[in-house]
């Protein structure tokens, strides 16, 4: 590793991503993200395999969070048609659940190892990837550098960065060249995404879309939905979903306003991180609202107020039990979460206006008419109101939503076709080296 590098790693620790790592970063991040962890799988963190490699050609990819590995599943399907190994990585228990629900023992799912030489240097020395593909914005100074020094190709997909992280990254232009050069390619998420790539030193950079919307919808359980579509019956219904802390007690609040004006009115609240939920439960029950905890198989009744969704992996039930969802880390919080599952879904989308990681999403629902975004808790509950008491302007909005995410498909096939010259020659190896092994 060259002393540039070095340099540009320990700078890049305090600068890298939306948040200002210091030196000690990685470690920071591990601690704030215990509980979060499978104790049993730790040692992957330090990068100690928990699995032998498999014979040939092996792609490390990485998705992050929920988000990113509902994202890459489409594009790992992909490459495992192609009859290469994948070695997919996390950064969280709920994350994993996912990838082993979706994906299975056809992937094998490691926890990523911590940004550290010696966890680094251990996870690359047992898989030997040909090939790293990186979803989103994940910018581990350290891991880019290993690999760089490995003459392993990078491929970040997907790519975003939000307005902080470019601010943040401008400050240190030398400091982004270093590493982003790195980058064999950047598959960039929109225009504005793929230009800051390019300001920070990232070559080449093409623009692919949202591979979120090329997705398939949240799946559900058929047997849950009958049920509790049985208990709510002809109930009004909307949802608060992807909530962070203080939108759970504005949903509630915006259920108090309205449950007088539309009788029976259910309200869906599915905090983004059920670990709240015993906090959020005696938070809402102290404003003298019912509440059904989904985790505890409560049974809702007529005098329930609140569907509290504090479960992992059932937004697609939670989404199929209303035709409204206020997508939350928008109103209390900043950045947004992903609008386009309730889209799909046939839902008309509501958010405050702190949406700037999904951007481009959001702009297409808008234009289209399939999204509004609100200012505060009370207009809010006027457009709650309104989509309840209208039901015409209801299912325009929906269909709206649903057009958009056809119109914006495609991101799937123009990712490939950028990794086709990095994948094609570790398919033709494989098939060598099967053809030589049997």
């Amino acid at each position: 590793m060259s002393e540039r590098w070095a340099r540009a790693a320990l700078t890049a620790y305090r600068y890298a991503g939306a948040v200002a790592y210091p030196l000690v970063g990685p470690y920071v991040a591990w601690r704030a993200s215990r509980g979060k962890e499978d104790r049993v799988r730790r040692r992957e963190r330090y990068g100690v395999a928990g699995r032998a490699r498999p014979e040939g050609p092996v792609i490390w990819i990485h998705a992050a969070s929920v988000g990113e590995t509902i994202a890459v599943v489409p594009l790992v399907e992909s490459i495992l048609d192609y009859g290469v190994n994948i070695v997919l990585t996390t950064g969280t228990v709920t994350s994993a659940h996912v990838a082993d629900e979706r994906l299975g023992s056809r992937i094998i799912h490691q926890y990523v190892p911590l940004d550290l030489k010696p966890a680094v240097s251990r996870f690359l020395d047992h898989w030997r990837p040909e090939l790293a593909i990186i979803a989103e914005s994940e910018i581990w100074p350290m891991t880019i550098l290993e690999l760089g020094a490995r003459n392993v190709p990078q491929v970040l997909v997907n790519g975003r960065l939000s307005d902080r992280s470019f601010r943040s990254w401008k400050k240190r232009a030398s400091v982004a060249e270093a590493l982003f050069e790195n980058l064999a390619h950047v598959v960039a998420q929109s225009d504005v995404d793929g230009e800051r790539f390019r300001v920070l030193g990232a070559r080449p950079v093409t623009i692919s879309g949202n591979l979120k919307v090329d997705t398939n919808p949240p799946p559900v359980d058929e047997r849950a939905l009958a049920t509790l579509q049985r208990q709510i019956g002809g109930r009004p219904t909307w949802a608060a979903i992807s909530t962070h802390d203080g939108e759970e007690v504005v949903a509630a609040e915006v259920h108090a306003t309205l449950h007088r004006r539309h009788p029976g009115l259910l309200t869906i609240v599915v905090p983004r991180h059920p670990d709240r939920a015993d906090a959020l439960a005696a938070q809402i029950s102290g404003m003298g609202l019912k509440i059904a905890r989904r985790s505890k198989g409560d049974r809702i009744t007529p005098d329930t107020d609140i569907l509290l969704g504090d479960t992992i992996g059932e937004m697609g039930l939670y989404l199929r039990l209303t035709e409204i969802a206020f997508v939350g880390r928008s109103l209390t919080s900043e950045g947004g979460q992903n609008p386009l599952e309730p889209a799909m879904l046939d839902t008309a989308v509501l958010a405050g206006r702190n949406v700037q990681n999904f951007r481009e999403a959001y702009q297409r629902l808008l234009d289209r008419g399939g999204a509004k975004l609100v200012r505060d808790r009370d207009m809010l509950a006027g457009a709650v109101n309104f989509l309840l008491t209208n039901e015409v302007a209801r299912h325009e909005m929906m269909a709206a939503g649903a057009a958009t995410v056809d119109e914006m498909r495609g991101a799937l096939a123009r990712t490939l076709k950028s990794l086709e010259p990095y994948i094609q020659p570790l398919v033709v190896k494989a098939r060598l080296k099967g053809a030589n092994g049997r």
